[in-house]
């Protein structure tokens, strides 16, 4: 599912360079739930925007789904993106006075996918995640579990079969931390979505069956459970 070599992604910040990552070579199998841990600064968030195909490496090769990466143009990465991968951020990123239903629709307008059939696929996304109860609720007026599992049907809406989670438990209490992460578990055992979750904590990280540490930009180490 992905593949990356040697990638590296400097920032010019004033006169200096600053290398963000340095040289990170992984692969990670369809099906896989990785964790990406490390501390502020560690290069987990940049290495999850490259791997979301949200920007670009500064050398090294990137494949997606057997798709290098980095020889498409804007608009063939949107399209991959959208295709392939769903986000869940630790922010919800919801539309304010737009209901459940609604902002789970939103990714299919960029592909331009009829009203009816929108409507159908968001309603069995809510389903998925237990709260097609909460259809035409608006954010809120949902508690904050609540909107990240809307959040997580709008990641699955699209069939992706790659989800990218940044801090997903990162604005939650401790049991709405644990039934998130056990509905990421279920997404990946009952339908094999391969799931890769960014976390400074290390319980949240035990989630996942491979944990993958960085440290100044490096992959400082990376463990499976057995």
């Amino acid at each position: 599912m992905i593949e990356t070599t040697d990638i590296t992604k400097v920032y010019r910040m004033g006169d200096v360079d600053v290398a963000a990552l340095s040289g990170i070579s992984l692969t990670i199998k369809s099906g896989e739930f990785t964790s990406l841990m490390g501390p502020s600064g560690s290069g987990k968030t940049t290495a999850m925007n490259l791997l979301g195909c949200l920007d670009k490496p500064t050398s090294g090769k990137y494949f997606l789904d057997g798709v290098d990466v980095g020889t498409l143009n804007r608009d063939r990465l949107s399209k991959l993106r959208n295709e392939k991968i769903g986000f869940v951020f630790q922010g919800f990123n919801l539309l304010p006075r737009t209901t459940a239903v609604e902002n789970v629709e939103l990714p299919m307008l960029y592909m331009g996918v009829h009203q009816k059939e929108r409507r159908k696929r968001a309603m069995a996304a809510l389903d998925r995640v237990g709260l097609s109860d909460r259809a035409h609720h608006q954010p809120n007026q949902l508690s904050g579990g609540q909107q990240q599992r809307v959040a997580i049907a709008r990641a699955l809406v699209n069939n992706a079969r790659l989800i990218l989670a940044d801090e997903p438990t990162g604005n939650l209490d401790t049991n709405t931390s644990a039934e998130v992460m056990k509905l990421f578990t279920t997404l990946n055992i009952d339908s094999g979505i391969t799931i890769v979750i960014v976390t400074h904590e290390p319980n949240i990280a035990a989630y996942g069956k491979r944990i993958i540490r960085f440290i100044d930009g490096r992959i400082l180490s990376d463990e499976s459970k057995n």
